[in-house]
């Protein structure tokens, strides 16, 4: 078995851009750094848009399809002639560390508009609108609405909500430009997006895109395909998301996606499914399935209630809908988030398709047993083993803040480590990770980094607050930490042969 190993870091925490991390000349000087290092994959979270109302989370967008056109970078568009040098002069000083969505809004979207209104739609677009005609129009028009009814779509006129056919060519009719404007602004993601893809496909990295398991109630799919949900007449939820009370919260995390109408799936063929996975199999190498047991069982949760406390299991369709993927699918090249509560039927779910499946560190030294299927003696070769995920502190915050005596001394104790330096306690973690069994081991950014609880991405218990870091190369430079991970994985093996 070729053992390998990965980066994980979020788009938006890239340096550069302007507020927020882009697609512009940044990444691939981060690409290059992961080539130089022998490094096989670069994991990134969804490129879906947030919103404001969701804390902009890209796990609860606007669109299943659409990439978030803040990661269209500006310098980009001025080397097409799309903007002119002295209108990027004229962009105010934006933090470096921590994103202001709001203010980058505010700042980006009338440019990007800008670039929208000047360029000429050439064969290139038009076989783009073509490519993705079964989304991009829909997406376009909910965006147009959305701004100008300040509503969510549940909310809208009633023939509206409902789609009637010469409502829907009418408002085709009067936002025909704001319209366009979107479409071309996904366009100018895609175009950007595919070129990095390219670029890293060429350095021999491959990238770990994220599929969300839900929608969000305001978006473009379910208001497209209400039925495909568990929504009532009024297109109000009557069921929601979430998992029941974990690690991360004590009552569990209510998410309030709508719930999938999983008989409905079912019967017109997991039509719905085959072409989200065909759309990501085309933006990403390796598509990482969030909360994979939510497609064996989910936990509904009757819509309206505080907190996930008082959900129930619900069972999916599970082998029909993998069945009919891995027929329609070549290759299917995916990683099943299997973390929490696992049940042997999810077990069997992962094991009968040879899915691998993840590991995580921070979660292996909780108890005594050396039964914990999260410590490396426990991996076989068919999973991918992270220090810590995007929902987790830091490593380095983790061993600060949260990490019990206890869970300090069995990391000792598995390890025969005696430091009790918490840095040099991150990077034995890590050279746990690049040494185990696991075909392909990934660590944080900022584990390499040994950043704290400030660099925290996400924390599940909260809506507000998430998704904000950036990294400052100038601050935290990389280079000898990817000089010290480079060592360490040439001694583990898991160097990139090419």
């Amino acid at each position: 078995m070729i053992k390998s190993y990965g980066i994980l870091l979020p788009v938006f925490s890239l340096p550069g851009g302007h507020g927020i991390g882009d697609f512009g000349s940044s990444v691939y000087d981060f690409v290059n750094l992961l080539s130089k290092v022998k490094c096989a994959y670069w994991q990134i979270l969804p490129l879906n848009p947030g919103t404001t109302e969701n804390g902009y989370s890209p796990y609860f967008s606007t669109s299943a399809y659409a990439i978030n056109p803040l990661y269209i970078s500006l310098d980009m568009l001025h080397n097409d002639g799309l903007l002119t040098r002295n209108e990027l002069a004229e962009i105010p000083e934006t933090p470096v560390e921590n994103i202001d969505y709001d203010k980058v809004r505010t700042l980006k979207m009338p440019l990007l508009t800008r670039a929208a209104h000047r360029f000429h739609p050439d064969d290139h677009y038009f076989e783009f609108c073509k490519m993705n005609q079964h989304w991009l129009n829909d997406y376009a028009m909910f965006e147009v609405l959305r701004y100008t009814t300040k509503k969510p779509w549940t909310d809208w006129d009633a023939v509206v909500r409902d789609r009637e056919q010469s409502t829907i060519d009418n408002l085709n009719n009067i936002h025909k430009e704001a319209i366009h404007v979107q479409k071309v602004l996904q366009y100018f993601a895609m175009i950007q997006w595919k070129k990095l893809l390219a670029y890293c496909t060429e350095k021999g990295i491959s990238i770990i895109g994220d599929m969300p398991i839900y929608v969000a109630l305001d978006s473009t799919e379910t208001w497209i395909d209400p039925q495909l949900f568990k929504l009532d007449n009024n297109k109000q939820p009557v069921a929601v998301s979430g998992v029941p009370p974990d690690y991360f919260s004590a009552t569990g995390q209510l998410w309030n996606n709508p719930v999938y109408n999983w008989n409905e799936h079912k019967r017109n063929g997991f039509t719905w499914w085959i072409q989200r996975m065909r759309h990501l199999f085309s933006l990403y190498h390796i598509v990482r399935i969030d909360h994979f047991r939510g497609l064996v069982q989910y936990w509904e949760i009757p819509a309206g209630k505080p907190t996930a406390i008082d959900g129930a299991w619900r069972d999916v369709p599970t082998y029909d809908l993998f069945d009919i993927l891995r027929d329609t699918f070549t290759n299917f090249p995916v990683i099943c988030e299997d973390l929490g509560i696992i049940t042997d039927d999810v077990k069997e779910a992962i094991q009968h398709y040879s899915f691998p499946g993840m590991k995580v560190l921070q979660f292996a030294f909780g108890d005594d047993t050396l039964d914990n299927p999260y410590l490396p003696v426990n991996y076989d070769d068919n999973c991918i083993v992270y220090t810590g995920t995007h929902d987790n502190l830091p490593t380095l915050g983790w061993l600060e803040s949260e990490a019990t005596t206890q869970e300090l001394q069995r990391i000792q104790n598995y390890s025969g480590f005696t430091s009790d330096n918490p840095v040099e306690i991150v990077w034995k973690l890590i050279e746990m990770a690049l040494e185990s069994k696991a075909s392909v081991a990934i660590i944080p950014l900022q584990d390499i980094l040994t950043l704290g609880v400030t660099a925290r991405i996400n924390n599940p218990a909260k809506l507000h607050g998430n998704w904000q870091w950036r990294w400052d190369d100038a601050a935290y430079p990389a280079v000898d930490a990817f000089s010290r991970l480079f060592a360490m994985s040439e001694r583990a093996g898991r160097l990139r042969s090419k």
